[in-house]
């Protein structure tokens, strides 16, 4: 896709989601989107995409550091449940409580023990969210391992991107099999019926923050609105099965 046909299509669907945000204000819906995946992944920039044009006052984007000394003896979900959006709010967590099934299982930053109750847990808590009206979208940003390697490099090597460097980047590549391990077992038992995983195919970027942009008009907007806007490209974007794990649509 070109530059100018990638930007034409961009601003179609954040024209989509700015109307759609104008009604929801007005309807008072609460709104939670999540993004996971690997690092390198495309969180950052796919977040860019969809706030761009989105109200500042109705929208935050909620990127945690570790915890505190304190946060640690809270109930683990505690330090999160404080950011949830109120009514015509938008909140957006870049890396969020799943955090416990990812990084913390495969650096050993948590005991198995917890990371088996947060597996157990999380499924009702999203449930409890749900019930209370809150629209919940999660999505998985799925790369490939030479993908990855090549903007880790990126990073390393590129000035304006060594904000985005982490001590924890070499371990994503040399422990890319226990990271493919937990990202199995996370979206085998938490993705539901009700709070499934979306999971994106994001080698290439634009085509996926075009989709993403897509699946949040068709999941949370009108039909009025979601109808002027393309379905996203099933290659890119889809929601997860126990397939995806061993027929090449997830990165193995």
């Amino acid at each position: 896709m070109s530059k100018d046909d990638y930007q034409t299509e961009l601003e179609r669907r954040q024209l989509a989601l700015v109307r759609w945000q104008m009604r929801t204000r007005e309807s008072e819906q609460k709104v939670l989107v999540i993004f996971e995946g690997r690092d390198a992944a495309g969180k950052d920039g796919s977040i860019r995409a969809v706030t761009e044009h989105l109200s500042v006052r109705s929208t935050r984007v909620i990127a945690l550091p570790k915890p505190s000394d304190r946060e640690r003896t809270q109930w683990f979900f505690q330090r999160y449940i404080r950011f949830l959006p109120a009514s015509g709010e938008t909140v957006i967590f870049n890396r969020s409580w799943y955090n416990r099934a990812g990084v913390e299982r495969v650096m050993g930053f948590s005991s198995p023990q917890e990371q088996e109750a947060f597996l157990r847990d999380v499924p009702t808590l999203e449930t409890m969210l749900l019930e209370s009206g809150l629209k919940y979208v999660k999505f998985w940003l799925d790369v490939s391992k030479s993908e990855q390697a090549k903007r880790l490099k990126d990073r390393r090597t590129d000035p304006l991107k060594a904000l985005k460097s982490s001590p924890l980047d070499a371990a994503a590549q040399e422990k890319w099999d226990d990271y493919t391990k937990a990202r199995d077992e996370m979206l085998t038992r938490t993705s539901t019926a009700n709070a499934p995983w979306i999971c994106v195919r994001s080698d290439d970027k634009k085509l996926a923050r075009l989709a993403i942009i897509s699946h949040l008009v068709n999941a949370l907007a009108s039909k009025t609105i979601a109808r002027e806007i393309d379905d996203p490209d099933p290659e890119v974007l889809f929601p997860f099965d126990i397939a995806a794990i061993t027929d090449g649509r997830l990165a193995s």
